[in-house]
């Protein structure tokens, strides 16, 4: 799949971030690889130092990158928080922002970062075999997005799709992409596509 721009919602300003785009691939049968790419004047932005991979909380109130996957016709939907320190999150939702924190050696995503002065790329692999409600052939809806915070500490927040209002990533509208679960009988298809 090839690079999605996520916006900038309209209440937020951001004077050092130009762009950021981010892309999905399936490895295998219940692998995700996200990547995220950020664009821009990287000494202006707050990015925490890569330390130790741990689990952490309210990541999300600093630079943060995150993936929210929900099943089709269900309400019920994952979270997952990216730090460029290798912190990362996971948290389980019933229904809109009705949900509790993961803690999975299961669910640990692998995440690399690399830096230059005016580019950041961010990259986790989840292995979702292990989370309950995703099925064979289950339709998938996904949202993508970044919290990105300046040295001056404001933060500017950064979606596939905003609804109106606030910012709100757990909004239905925010989760704008789609795939099919491939059959578990059957190898991956290249042919299988995430929808915009």
């Amino acid at each position: 799949m090839t690079f999605i721009a996520l916006t900038r919602h309209p209440q937020s300003v951001s004077r050092a971030t130009r762009e950021i785009n981010a892309r999905v691939q399936r490895i295998g049968e219940w692998s995700m690889a996200f990547t995220y790419v950020l664009n821009g004047d990287l000494d202006q932005l707050k990015i925490p130092s890569t330390g130790l991979s741990r689990w952490g909380d309210r990541l999300w109130e600093h630079t943060c990158f995150e993936a929210f996957v929900g099943m089709e016709a269900n309400p019920a939907y994952y979270e997952f928080n990216f730090s460029p320190s290798g912190e990362r999150a996971a948290y389980a939702f019933r229904s809109y922002r009705d949900g509790r924190a993961l803690e999975s050696a299961e669910l640990t995503p692998e995440i690399t970062v690399s830096c230059k002065a005016d580019h950041l790329e961010l990259n986790a692999v989840i292995d979702f075999s292990r989370l309950s409600g995703l099925q064979p052939k289950s339709r998938l809806r996904l949202g993508l997005s970044a919290v990105i915070e300046e040295q001056d500490g404001k933060l500017s927040f950064w979606a596939l799709r905003h609804p109106e209002g606030n910012p709100d990533f757990h909004h239905p509208i925010a989760f704008a992409l789609e795939l099919e679960l491939p059959d578990v009988d059957r190898a991956p298809d290249p042919a299988d596509i995430f929808k915009l």
